[in-house]
């Protein structure tokens, strides 16, 4: 499978390749920061599949935490593009930053809902975690 995505500006583009992993739903509260409130649609993709073909994304990761995931945006317009996490061959896209977003398909879990708001929704037929699932 091939993606195509980027930020709201247009300043920074990317192209991911290859077999979609996990597609989740995070209500963790970090997510809810970056979300901007609502919960993060997300899904794993291989690392080495994707590249930015325009603009260099800022990049974040706390300083605090021993192993800190880093999260890449637009430094123009602040749009969330993907988060590394360190060790893991695969990087978590978000569904927003999508081309067409309906590609996501539908979330296979719902995950850190031991953070999810009363605002939030989880469709009826979604598997719903407070951390994460068993693997």
């Amino acid at each position: 499978m091939k993606l195509t995505g980027g930020c709201y500006c247009g300043a920074l583009r990317f192209e991911a390749e290859g077999q979609p992993g996990f597609r989740g739903q995070c209500h963790c509260r970090p997510c809810q920061y970056i979300s901007g409130g609502g919960p993060n649609f997300f899904m794993m993709m291989p690392a080495d599949g994707v590249r930015y073909v325009r603009g260099t994304p800022q990049s974040f990761a706390r300083s605090d935490l021993e192993n800190p995931v880093t999260r890449e945006f637009c430094g123009t317009c602040g749009t969330p593009v993907l988060t590394r996490i360190a060790g893991y061959d695969q990087v978590v896209l978000k569904a927003g930053a999508l081309d067409d977003p309906a590609r996501f398909g539908t979330p296979q879990a719902a995950i850190y809902t031991k953070d999810q708001q009363p605002f939030h929704v989880i469709a009826a037929d979604v598997p719903s975690f407070e951390n994460l699932p068993d693997r």
